[in-house]
């Protein structure tokens, strides 16, 4: 066949070489893969709001486990880069994670797992970390790169509003008298910590929209970091400022290598703060912060509870090997052991999901603990605690390994690497590195940064 006639390729000049350009393939390639990976983040993002509105069933809740760890394999094996970093780069965040299912695989024999208990416990770790990959693995052009982040801003801008509407339109704070604030949970409605989840959406979304579009105007960027303070305001999310105040302060120390400039910027948070939260405490005089504020001797109890993880944990340990692999996947206080299975447990019982005791074990003492339904901030369930204690040091380190990389090599502005280091933060707090909505969210901006800045620097070469 004459190369003007090869699939996949335009004609070729005689007279201008007789190199063949495939760009027709690559284009219907970057469709297929990329229209799954925006398809994987839709079903990872508003799910809640087909099963709890729409009725559909709950099984909807884990169809992104499908669409993006397809998408991603597709859009990795059929990536048309040349650059040996990103090759480099890629196959170590993939040994990163092949390591990662090796480790699950491991501690499931130790502790006799189930199966299913392994591919979820993966899926909850490491696709955020595929779908990064994945889109990074593309070859975007500008126009695809504006498509992929609008349908990002479309879906934060969803989540944004429909707060404001559950709370002043649908009037949700009247549906019941305890924590009423808590059903401002936007596109997250119905979970348990969807307010929190919801929230933690819109801060990061007005941080990346102040920040990075820059077309907008200014006074509607403006807005829109107003309307997402407000949102943790209304909705009570008090937890939501400190994560991401903590997250500003070492990302500050982190940046600043004179001592008098660190000092000068941990004072500027803490006026920042202080103006927040006396907002908080004038406008919305009846939320839980003001219980907090006048009970200061509860912080500890608070902490104690939430530190009691790793006592309770390792009580339940019947091997030196445990200290290595965990108590299995999904057997402790990650987002499977302490929420999932019991949610979802007539779906996942006929796949042979397993429990451990301590999964009972740690709701008695939470509900024991005077201050365990007051604030999930006092919580032993959190991210960190559940890696370590599911998958032992070993999955600890490989996961530790992993995000090192997604920072080092895909974080490649102020934005990004704050976004990151704020989901690092909220694994200290919460469960929230383990929920998906929030994680694809994060990993989509920050794969899309990494692409505005390569086209950029490919203009100025």
């Amino acid at each position: 066949m004459p190369p003007s006639q090869t699939r996949g390729t335009f004609p070729v000049d005689p007279t201008k070489g007789n190199t063949a350009i495939a760009f027709p393939t690559q284009r219907k390639t970057f469709i297929k893969s990329s229209t799954f990976l925006l398809w994987g983040f839709v079903t990872a993002f508003f799910p809640r709001i087909f099963n709890t509105l729409l009725k559909f069933p709950s099984a909807i809740n884990f169809l992104h486990f499908l669409i993006v760890p397809f998408a991603g394999v597709v859009a990795i094996f059929n990536t048309k880069t040349k650059d040996k970093q990103q090759i480099a780069i890629s196959q170590a965040l993939l040994i990163g994670l092949v390591a990662l299912f090796t480790i699950n695989v491991a501690s499931a024999l130790l502790n006799k797992a189930g199966v299913i208990n392994i591919v979820l416990e993966f899926l909850l770790l490491g696709e955020p970390l595929i779908m990064l990959l994945g889109i990074t693995s593309l070859a975007m052009s500008p126009k695809n790169i504006e498509r992929f982040q609008k349908w990002l801003i479309i879906s934060a801008f969803s989540n944004l509003i429909l707060v404001y509407i559950q709370r002043y339109v649908l009037r949700y704070d009247l549906l019941r008298p305890i924590s009423p604030w808590d059903l401002m949970q936007g596109v997250f409605y119905f979970t348990g910590a969807g307010h929190v989840v919801s929230a933690s959406v819109s801060l990061t979304f007005a941080f990346y929209y102040f920040t990075t579009v820059k077309p907008r105007p200014l006074w509607l960027r403006i807005a829109v970091v107003f309307a997402a303070l407000g949102q943790i305001i209304i909705s009570d999310t008090k937890q939501i400022f400190l994560v991401f105040l903590i997250a500003a302060v070492i990302f500050v120390l982190l940046k600043m290598t004179d001592i008098v400039k660190a000092i000068q910027y941990i004072l500027l948070f803490i006026i920042g703060g202080s103006a927040l939260y006396w907002a908080a405490f004038n406008l919305a005089p009846n939320t839980e912060l003001k219980y907090w504020t006048n009970n200061l001797d509860l912080v500890q109890d608070g902490l104690e509870l939430k530190y009691s993880v790793f006592s309770i944990v390792h009580s339940y340990y019947h091997s030196s090997w445990n200290w290595l692999l965990g108590l299995g996947p999904g057997h402790t206080v990650g987002r499977l052991g302490g929420w999932m299975i019991r949610d979802y447990y007539d779906l996942l019982n006929p796949l042979g999901v397993s429990i451990h005791p301590l999964n009972k074990r740690i709701w008695e003492v939470v509900s024991a603990n005077p201050l365990g339904d007051k604030s999930s901030l006092w919580s032993p369930l959190w991210g960190w605690a559940g890696i370590w204690g599911d998958l032992g040091f070993l999955g600890l380190g490989t996961y530790l390994y992993i995000s090192f990389l997604a920072w080092r090599y895909f974080c490649v502005d102020d934005f990004s690497r704050y976004a990151l280091l704020s989901v690092w933060v909220f694994g200290a707090v919460f469960s929230q590195m383990e929920e998906p909505g929030y994680m694809l969210f994060v990993m989509s901006l920050i794969g899309i940064r990494w692409h505005e800045h390569r086209c950029r620097d490919n203009k100025l070469s």
